[in-house]
């Protein structure tokens, strides 16, 4: 299983946000949802290999982990990515990890908690960082996720921690959309067979 792991420092945690239609002033969960859409979408297909996980650490209760691992009974389209993202946030539950939809889950969660969740069950976890090593160098296995940040990134604390405990890694020369990272990286992985 190949995951995706997508920090927004500023993404609503409200499903009211995204329902007032300004996604960008929503903490920007517009680049979350291209993200999203980079990481899960494939022409007139799905990638059910990969889950992705956002992390909205933005107001007025973060932190919400939303994950979505598409099955055959998920009701997801390119086109419906922010309604499900708000009916996830509506529907949310303190105390429990909801399963909204068939493979849409939310909780309270953080991304440090993801990730110590993850490499708990063996999952090697690159860090996407400029200065990293390229991502055409390094053995992935099978069992891998990558986590990027949002435009504003990761805070300084946890960015200095996550460098230690994890292998940073590039997709080239340039600083890129994360939806065109999540692409590249995926994009790595079908070459590979991974």
């Amino acid at each position: 299983m190949k995951h995706f792991i997508y920090y927004s420092a500023s993404g609503t945690t409200s499903g009211k946000a995204i329902s007032d239609g300004n996604l960008m002033k929503a903490g920007r969960i517009d680049i979350a949802i291209h993200s999203l859409i980079q990481g899960l979408f494939l022409s007139h297909d799905f990638r059910k290999d990969v889950t992705f996980h956002l992390i909205l650490n933005g107001m007025p209760d973060p932190p919400k982990h939303i994950e979505i691992l598409v099955n055959d009974d998920t009701p997801i389209s390119k086109k419906d990515v922010a309604t499900i993202m708000k009916k996830l946030l509506y529907k949310y539950k303190p105390g429990e990890k909801k399963e909204v939809f068939p493979g849409c889950f939310v909780e309270k969660k953080s991304v440090m908690r993801v990730i110590d969740e993850l490499m708990a069950k063996d999952v090697e976890i690159f860090m996407l960082d400029k200065k990293g090593e390229s991502l055409r160098d390094i053995e992935i296995p099978d069992e891998c996720a990558f986590l990027l940040g949002d435009h504003e990134g990761f805070p300084k604390k946890e960015e200095k921690y996550l460098r230690k405990i994890l292998t940073p890694v590039t997709v080239g020369p340039h600083i890129y959309f994360a939806s065109q990272v999540v692409a590249v990286v995926n994009n790595e992985l079908d070459v590979r067979g991974i």
